[in-house]
């Protein structure tokens, strides 16, 4: 048993509220639960208005295991609990006191609570080495239109988070959007790996200096490589000696730090995915589209944010994946599986916030573009896909990453749609 099934059972009314008596056997009358303190230090519920007896009672209620974790707690030298009109416990072991030496009413829950519940609380919370989440074995048991919809809810719950990240950057960037997508942008395209590393060499540079050298290739893979420190090495190319030039005189010209940049990575990463790929298309994006921003919000076809994005490395990269080793020929573009990686993570978060700051509701169009996006491959969509879980589109695949994360390994489920349907399931067949 733990306190927050208690605060569960509480908050959402889950025991007979019919005939409750305090451990004292007087009646209670609940009127109000009050509100559940989350965040806050002091009692677990403020504002409850119940009837003792044939007393009227407004304040507040702390929950607890045992009557004796008042003390274990130091509840009794504590002010914020001197308004504490009701001791909800599962068992209680003594009575507890106020400063008064008068005795807090005390509610032994488990007196109230039905076998089933319990049961159903037991089997949902069961440890099993061998199941990745509590669930696993009812999960197949949880009918289709509670999935749907709570896959809904965790799509919206992720796309907020993904916000916070952009409300962060927007703040850094003096509220400019565009800078703000590049340095969303620069992230992304360091997927895991280089993810932070890509971040921290957009961060150092102010996007003005991108603007101002979006007219050149040349330029800007020169900003992006020299700041990336991927031309501090000893290649003897002519590309490589060109660029380096180049550097030099944006780096004196613009006043170009490194000193927070960290250092890319190419270990364990597939050519196609070495920093020096990523970075050159990123360059190639920017030297194509003058104002990505603008297209990335407005262009509402998939078709046509597919051809947005669809962009080839400069000439010297079709032939090479570093600066020292010349490779077999090939065009190095921007494959559509990356593009939907762009678009999940980048594009739509982006213009959900946008629209949000403008007082613009676009949950309808933000559905409709995330599913029409095949779902990603990875284990947690491959664990859920095992279970039966209909995974068809991005929407899916991005709500089950969020349910697994913020969930199912938080052991979150009274808080999970799922986990309060498996818990409820025979009250409701009742």
């Amino acid at each position: 048993m733990k306190e927050d099934f208690l605060h569960y059972l509480w908050k959402y009314k889950k025991f007979d509220i019919s005939n409750l008596k305090t451990t004292k056997n007087e009646s209670i009358i609940l009127q109000k639960i009050g509100i559940h303190n989350i965040e806050n230090s002091g009692p677990d519920f403020f504002d409850t208005r119940l009837i003792i007896g044939e007393q009227k009672w407004v304040g507040n209620v702390e929950i607890h295991i045992k009557s004796s974790d008042w003390y274990a707690h130091n509840h009794e030298i504590d002010s914020n609990y001197d308004n504490v009109i009701l001791h909800v416990v599962w068992e209680d072991d003594m009575d507890v006191f106020r400063k008064n030496n008068t005795i807090i009413p005390t509610l032994q829950l488990k007196d109230y609570v039905s076998p089933g519940l319990i049961n159903n609380y037991q089997n949902l919370f069961q440890e099993s080495k061998k199941s990745q989440i509590s669930c696993e074995k009812q999960l197949p048991d949880v009918s289709g239109f509670i999935l749907e919809n709570w896959q809904e809810r965790l799509y919206l719950e992720r796309l907020e988070q993904k916000s916070t990240l952009i409300a962060e950057l927007l703040q850094k960037t003096a509220s400019d959007w565009e800078a703000t997508l590049f340095l969303l942008l620069a992230k992304n395209f360091g997927l895991k790996v280089n993810g932070d590393a890509f971040l921290s060499i957009a961060d150092s540079i102010n996007f003005s200096v991108v603007r101002k050298n979006s007219d050149s290739i040349y330029k800007l893979e020169a900003l992006f490589f020299g700041q990336s420190g991927l031309l501090q090495n000893d290649s003897s190319s002519e590309y490589s000696i060109m660029l380096k030039r180049e550097y030099q005189f944006l780096k004196t010209k613009f006043k170009l730090d490194t000193s927070g940049c960290l250092p890319v990575q190419f270990f364990r990463l597939r050519p196609p995915n070495f920093p020096t790929i990523r970075l050159a298309q990123l360059a190639m994006l920017y030297f194509k589209n003058t104002q990505l921003f603008a297209d990335s919000i407005q262009i509402n076809s998939l078709e046509k944010l597919y051809k947005l994005f669809t962009v080839e490395t400069s000439e010297f990269w079709q032939e090479h994946y570093t600066f020292d080793k010349v490779s077999t020929k090939r065009k190095k573009k921007i494959t559509k599986s990356f593009i939907d990686l762009i678009l999940i993570n980048t594009i739509i978060p982006l213009r959900f916030l946008y629209a949000k700051t403008l007082g613009e509701n676009i949950e309808e169009e933000i559905f409709e573009l995330i599913n029409q996006l095949p779902s990603e491959h990875n284990h947690i969509t491959k664990y859920f896909l095992s279970s039966n879980i209909n995974i068809k589109n991005a929407m899916h695949s991005q709500a089950m990453i969020q349910l697994k994360k913020e969930y199912c390994d938080q052991k979150a489920c009274l808080q999970c749609a799922i986990g309060n349907f498996l818990l409820n399931r025979e009250q409701v067949l009742q």
